[in-house]
């Protein structure tokens, strides 16, 4: 809700309140939390595709089967690590 306040007075050209800029205890926890997110996501997608390059170098008949399943496992982390990050956003927003 701050920074809407923030975003509706730098647009109308007001002066803004002192407690726009106030982020307390939950907001940091939130952006620490959106950070860790990204991170663990981007791990466990770049885990997943080690993982696959080393099944296909192992076994290169079985590529497609490898390479679908890969697929729909990093869909499914990313998924994940949007909502995590939709929920610190929120989080701090209000």
């Amino acid at each position: 809700m701050n920074l809407l306040v923030s975003l509706l007075a730098f647009l109308q050209d007001k002066e803004l309140p002192s407690q726009v800029f106030d982020f307390g205890f939950k907001q940091g926890l939130a952006a620490i939390g959106a950070g860790l997110a990204i991170v663990g996501g981007g791990f466990g997608i770049a885990r997943l595709a080690a993982a696959a390059m080393e099944g296909i170098s192992r076994q290169p008949e079985a590529a497609g089967d490898i390479r679908g399943g890969m697929i729909l496992a990093a869909a499914l982390i990313e998924g994940v690590t949007l909502l995590a990050l939709i929920t610190c956003i929120l989080s701090i927003l209000f």
